[in-house]
């Protein structure tokens, strides 16, 4: 599993550019629910973008439920009235925006869900990639190496061992906007890094002994200790 990171502003503006076109577009050409959209490479060609760019804008309008894909046959309007899709669209654009506060207090909300599901569903397989990211985590830190990455994908891993789908696509979401922002207010210092350690073991030992409130506390404790810079940089 590995995570990969854009430049916020190229990628953003891009992703903003695309979907504020498909919406135009859509419009424009008096699109209902049902009707087809260009194919990718159209639409590629139309706005001047690379087909996975709009790929992914395509995925991220269907995850919201504006549009709906159906392999060999096309992207296709999903039965939504325009101005609820319009006005989904502009909620979706202002998505992008959000400060970094209001990004780990979503964060925070989600992770204390998703490890409780994780210590009642988990599986062996699920152990087995939390305890991997657990030991990247502890030897990019311990080598002195930022750790960024390495401590997200150990929160990812636990989130799609929670089972819930939609909660693991939610951080899917938000992480790389989550990773900039890190990067950004130099939140990860060293010291941070290194109790990150046992606390992640603390959280994964929960996860283990299938002890969802166990695993509650120690990811509150994890966050108290992790993310106590950001409610004091006003």
């Amino acid at each position: 599993m590995k995570l990969e990171t854009t430049a916020k502003t190229d990628n953003s503006d891009i992703q903003k550019e695309i979907i504020s076109k498909i919406g135009a577009l859509i419009n424009f050409k008096n699109l209902e629910p049902g009707d087809k959209l260009p194919s990718e490479r159209m639409l590629s060609d139309k706005f001047g973008v690379s087909r996975s760019n709009v790929r992914e804008a395509i995925q991220k309008l269907e995850f919201y439920g504006i549009l709906k894909s159906i392999p060999q046959s096309g992207t296709f309007v999903a039965d939504i009235g325009v101005i609820a899709m319009n006005g989904m669209i502009e909620d979706i654009l202002r998505l992008d925006e959000t400060d970094f506060k209001s990004l780990v207090e979503t964060r925070i909300l989600l992770e204390l869900k998703t490890v409780r599901l994780a210590a009642t569903r988990r599986t062996e397989k699920d152990l087995a990639y939390i305890k991997d990211a657990l030991n990247a985590y502890r030897d990019k830190v311990l080598n002195g190496e930022n750790a960024v990455q390495e401590d997200l994908l150990f929160h990812l891993a636990i989130a799609k061992a929670s089972g819930n789908s939609t909660m693991n696509n939610f951080m899917l979401i938000i992480i790389p906007e989550i990773i900039t922002n890190f990067q950004k207010h130099h939140v990860c210092d060293a010291g941070l890094s290194q109790r990150g350690i046992a606390e992640h073991q603390a959280i994964f030992d929960a996860i283990k002994d299938q002890n969802p409130q166990l695993g509650k506390q120690k990811m509150k404790d994890h966050f108290k200790e992790l993310y106590q810079y950001c409610y004091h940089t006003d």
